[in-house]
């Protein structure tokens, strides 16, 4: 279920994306700017959300990180002659 609501956030980032360089692109007046501008805010916003989620997740249990990251922080610290 977590993945799923990240793909989909995902997704619709990179269609904002693609929405504000469209808007971009095209000859420039004021309503093409606004576009622009909503496109960029919504990503911003969008990918705020989604990096607030993934954090409550991994904080809550909900979703465990997997990968090279998440192996190093399940070791232990080596024992050294100050740790003793």
């Amino acid at each position: 279920m977590i993945k799923t609501i990240v793909i989909i956030a995902f997704i619709l980032i990179i269609i904002s994306l693609g929405s504000a360089l469209f808007h971009l692109i095209r000859p420039k007046s004021e309503e093409e700017s606004e576009k622009t501008v909503k496109a960029l805010t919504f990503r911003i916003t969008l990918s705020l959300v989604l990096f607030i989620f993934i954090f409550i997740a991994v904080a809550t249990g909900a979703y465990k990180p997997q990968g090279i990251g998440a192996g190093m922080l399940m070791q232990k610290p080596a024992m050294t002659e100050n740790n003793k």
